[in-house]
């Protein structure tokens, strides 16, 4: 006994040109294989979280990205820094992108850097591109240059003077 799908899909094999089932296959199979192989060099694994109850002592590197809520002191080095609102690190920061919505007390790098309107940054930016939100806070100089995260490329800033010091001397 035949069914109305089998008859219906006899009827599309057969008719006049139309093309076969196992000939739309390939062109329709080809992009799903193509997809995996493009993607794989731009997959992003999840980021490292280190949670608000979390008080870290030395430093930190990853060639992933890190999201940072808690406390840490020393160094960080990342692909991509997120410092969350109630975070707080004391020591350098380096990493492709930061984005900052927390505290930062130390030198902070990278090419691509963001201080949203929570944002306290206490030290110098070196930088390619800046964001800065209105709000944000933010007290030591700026620089850019083309490639900030070159170690050895960056000459330290000078802290601020005081000049009275030096005419009472």
């Amino acid at each position: 006994m035949f069914s109305k799908s089998r008859v219906t899909e006899t009827q599309n094999r057969t008719a006049p040109g139309a093309p076969a089932e196992s000939e739309a296959l390939p062109p329709v199979e080809a992009p799903k294989e193509q997809t995996p192989v493009a993607a794989a060099p731009q997959k992003r694994s999840a980021p490292s979280v280190l949670s608000s109850d979390l008080t870290i002592k030395g430093d930190l590197q990853t060639a992933g990205d890190v999201q940072i809520e808690g406390t840490i002191e020393g160094d960080i080095r990342a692909r991509q820094l997120t410092i969350g609102d109630t975070a707080t690190v004391r020591g350098e920061v380096l990493a492709d992108e930061v984005i900052v919505n927390g505290r930062v007390i130390g030198r902070l790098r990278g090419i691509k850097v963001r201080l949203s309107s929570t944002a306290k940054v206490e030290g110098d930016i070196i930088h390619k591109t800046i964001a800065i939100e209105s709000g944000a806070h933010f007290e030591g100089s700026v620089q850019r240059q083309e490639d900030p995260l070159a170690q050895g490329g960056t000459k330290k800033l000078a802290p601020p003077s005081s000049d009275s010091s030096k005419k009472d001397d």
